[in-house]
């Protein structure tokens, strides 16, 4: 379990064909072989390390639901260690399992904000709703519209400037986590209108 606040950008090394290599130092300190690491959003386990490097395995299945497979060495991720028992929650409960990847459609300065139009993918638009939760890159954000085929969301420059979504241009994938609770949610209203 995850919070979607980043702890650091951490960057890619190399990407083998099982497996990415990324420098980090934060994350590090205390983080084990076969702990779970939050990359760009996408839980995966530590099965290496260095001391400014971790090594995450990736399935073939990781690669197809995430833009992890779309990266190049050099490129920055957002890292952020699994949640402690007895941590805060500073954003929502993410669990590291990307439902899909979507490009960004627009890029508006807000004020001291940039609001970022994405593409809203069809499987995921019963869960997402304005002022609700998502997890873009591993990043816990509010939905600030929802629109038929797009969604918005508003990054501070605090958020721009510590995660790698203050690099993101138009055309640039993202990976989309949406809430659990709106999942279930939207799940149970499901089954309870088909069971009746």
């Amino acid at each position: 379990m995850f919070t979607g606040i980043v702890e650091e950008v951490g960057t890619l090394l190399r990407c083998e064909p099982t497996a990415l290599v990324i420098q980090a130092r934060a994350v590090l300190q205390d983080v084990a072989i076969k702990d779970s690491v939050a990359v760009d959003g996408t839980c995966l386990t530590v099965t290496e390390r260095g001391e400014d490097w971790l090594r995450v395995d990736t399935m073939p299945e990781t690669l197809r639901c995430t833009r992890l497979g779309t990266l190049c060495p050099g490129d920055p991720v957002n890292l952020e260690r699994s949640l402690a028992a007895n941590g805060r929650i500073g954003g929502h409960m993410v669990q590291g399992h990307i439902e899909a990847t979507a490009p960004v459609l627009a890029l508006t300065p807000d004020g001291i904000g940039l609001n970022v139009e994405i593409g809203l993918p069809a499987q995921l638009a019963d869960f997402i709703i304005a002022k609700g939760f998502i997890a873009v890159n591993g990043v816990s954000l509010t939905v600030v519209e929802r629109q038929a085929d797009r969604f918005s969301i508003a990054l501070i420059p605090y958020t721009r400037e510590h995660t790698n979504l203050g690099q993101i241009q138009v055309g640039t994938l993202l990976n989309l986590e949406s809430d659990i609770l709106g999942r279930y949610i939207v799940q149970f209203m499901q089954n309870s209108t088909q069971a009746v």
